[in-house]
This record gives structure tokens, sequence and C-alpha cells, in this order.
């Protein structure tokens, strides 16, 4: 028995495995996506916006499908990022205090201690 989208919104709809309308007991002409005898049943729940699939490792933002990078991390990896001198302006090596007002430009490396700053 065909039934268009609209049938399980339609005051008309029987919700019965055999009948699908009161108006037409076998459904709609399968032909068409529409019903003449449509009639939005007041109980029936609103529909949701529709939502975008998103595919494992990608989000929408703005309207644009963008891949996230393969890379993970482990929580000890994630850690030590943060211990680097760009979040706490100190040298992990000899806690050498960097400028606050004028931070290095790209590399943080220590001139104290000669710590190199690889992350770049």
């Amino acid at each position: 028995m065909p039934k268009i989208p609209d049938c399980d919104r339609c005051r008309f709809y029987t919700h019965s495995a055999h009948l699908i309308c009161a108006v037409f007991p076998s459904g709609p002409d399968p032909d068409e996506d529409t019903c003449a005898y449509f009639s939005l049943d007041p109980d029936a729940p609103a529909l949701e916006p529709e939502k975008l699939w998103e595919p494992e490792g990608a989000s929408y933002y703005n309207g644009e499908l963008i891949l996230q990078p393969k890379q993970r991390l482990t929580p000890e990896e994630q850690l030590e990022l943060l211990d680097h001198p760009i979040f706490t302006g100190v040298c992990p090596e000899c806690n050498y205090q960097y400028s606050k007002i004028v931070p290095p430009k790209i590399h943080w490396d220590c001139p104290n201690c000669g710590w190199c700053d690889d992350s770049v």
C-alpha cells in the first residue's frame, strides 16, 4: 500500500496496518506526490527542521562541510601542548619569563637556556 510523507500528518490517516486512509483505503495514487484530500491533523506532531547529515570527523560551519583533521591526540599529548609558552608565558625547561608586552612573533625559543620551540 503506497503512502506519501503527508499521510502521517493527515487527519484521515488510519494508523492501521490494513488501511492507510479513510478516504483512500489503499492510499493515494503512487504516481502522485500530493493528495487532493489532505487535511492537516491538529494533533499531529510538528515537523522538525531538517538536520544536515554530518559524516564522522566532519562538521558544518556556516553551511559548509569542514573535514576535521584525522590526527587524534592522547590526553597526555593534549596536556603537553598546554604547557607551551604561548599559553603559560614561561619556558618549560628553565622557567624563563617571556615578555607579556612583546611576545615572540613566531618561535618561542628561550634566550636563557636555549630551549627550541619546534612546534611550528
